[in-house]
């Protein structure tokens, strides 16, 4: 409560009566996007419980009384997956009066991302490997996604493709070591669209920083790795 709060409206506080108005529920809705297999995946669930028992839905949460959107976000985020402290931000708030069948509910929709490694390391990769799917194929399915979440996906696959033009995004799926081509393969992936490499590396030679170390290449010369340069804006910049 703000400490401006005067006495008189301290007094009408302690006689308002909040029940003249009905309250919507309040939820938080998780995409927690990732690659794999050079694919751009979201983890998803299959309802246990009606409405839309055994359909997929994104992971969720309401929030609590005390808890502020970010903090439900991030406690839904701990919850499925067992990640912290990773990005994520706010998408979209969904308000159809009709969206949940089972009560007037609010949704405000997140976006994680998050590298495969990190993903399998905090979840654990038998357990979390069956909540895996891709993206692109879930969005062309006529499969039925409950509620509107599949509006969701589709929103956040937009704003994935939207943001990597002019953010430092790809490298919230990578490793903190990596090489170029994985750099340039994961936004090839996201942008849906093949990059020349000569292009590719200058616009990114600013963002990564060269290291001594090396990694197999198999049939092909090793390859350098490299690290992402500290920044000290936020992955908007």
């Amino acid at each position: 409560m703000s400490d401006t709060i005067t006495q008189q409206d301290k007094e009408f506080l302690n006689n308002y009566d909040s029940s003249i108005y009905e309250k919507p529920s309040i939820t938080v809705d998780l995409l927690v996007f990732t690659i794999e297999d050079e694919e751009l995946k979201i983890v998803m669930i299959k309802r246990k419980s009606s409405p839309y028992k055994g359909m997929l839905s994104l992971p969720g949460a309401f929030v609590g009384m005390e808890e502020t959107l970010d903090e439900a976000a991030s406690r839904g985020i701990k919850e499925k997956t067992g990640l912290v402290d990773i990005y994520f931000e706010q998408l979209y708030t969904w308000g159809e009066v009709k969206r949940d069948p089972r009560m007037r509910i609010i949704s405000v929709s997140y976006m994680a991302l998050v590298s495969i490694e990190d993903l399998y390391r905090a979840a654990g990769s038998s357990e979390i490997s069956n909540h895996l799917y891709t993206v692109d194929k879930l969005l062309q399915s006529e499969e039925h996604i409950a509620f509107d979440h599949k509006e969701m996906i589709a929103y956040g696959r937009e704003r994935i493709k939207n943001k990597v033009e002019y953010t430092q995004l790809a490298f919230e799926f990578l490793p903190d070591k990596f090489t170029l081509p994985q750099l340039q393969k994961i936004n090839e992936i996201l942008l849906g669209k093949e990059l020349y490499k000569a292009n590719f590396r200058k616009k990114v030679k600013d963002m990564v920083i060269e290291t001594e170390e090396f990694i197999s290449g198999g049939a092909h010369r090793p390859s350098k790795l490299y690290v992402r340069k500290i920044n000290t804006d936020n992955i908007e910049n």
